[in-house]
């Protein structure tokens, strides 16, 4: 998946990049960040994250390890997708953000196989939140991505930076409202962690950004 996925998963620190997005399939947990909470001190976050990383682990040895077609690939990087349910997304304001925190499945991976790997899981880490778990397809389209070096609370920089390409390029930002899975889901923050927080200092962190995006004048 690195290598077929190569262009969605490294980008330039130095410029912005086009990219087109197709359908990909996700595990993921939905959250909202606690009242006074950030996403480094969500205790929800944190749970939904531990919580992907078992099951996609769970997963991945399922599948290396079947008897019948048995297939090896790698655990991808964690992502995140951030947006509020009313009126502007500011980075500046994390408490009122809603979230999907995802790992991309490769195209094998079934609804049988997450039950599977659940089962296994709730017998082992009985306090994860697995009834949260899902897998989804998504498909963000076109999109502007940029590789960002350095702590979150910095991230406004790069998003402006963007922001600036996808204007050169006679873009805008697509802030319209999604209909999935029931909800209302604004693709406003889309984050690639390439780099774990707790092992790497602020200012080396690595954070691919991404930001769908539709011809300026476009409805």
């Amino acid at each position: 998946m690195k290598k077929q996925y190569r262009a969605l998963y490294a980008a330039s620190a130095r410029t912005a990049a086009l990219v087109e997005v197709p359908e990909l399939l996700f595990l993921v947990i939905d959250g909202q960040i606690e009242e006074g909470s950030t996403p480094g001190t969500s205790a929800a976050f944190q749970l939904a994250v531990e919580t992907l990383y078992g099951a996609a682990y769970t997963l991945k040895f399922m599948s290396k390890l079947r008897k019948a077609k048995a297939i090896d690939y790698p655990v991808m990087p964690l992502e995140a997708i951030w947006w509020v349910e009313d009126g502007k997304f500011e980075l500046s304001k994390p408490d009122r953000w809603r979230w999907r925190a995802m790992i991309l499945q490769p195209g094998h991976i079934t609804a049988e196989m997450l039950a599977e790997a659940t089962a296994k899981l709730r017998t082992k880490k009985p306090a994860l939140a697995l009834d949260a778990l899902r897998l989804v397809k998504d498909q963000e389209g076109l999109c502007v991505q940029m590789l960002h070096v350095g702590s979150y609370a910095t991230e406004p920089v790069t998003v402006a930076r963007m922001a600036a390409f996808a204007a050169e390029q006679g873009l805008r930002e697509r802030h319209e409202l999604d209909h999935r899975d029931g909800q209302r889901l604004v693709h406003d923050h889309h984050e690639i962690y390439l780099s774990d927080p707790g092992r790497t200092a602020a200012g080396k962190l690595k954070t691919i950004l991404r930001r769908p995006v539709i011809r300026a004048g476009t409805a």
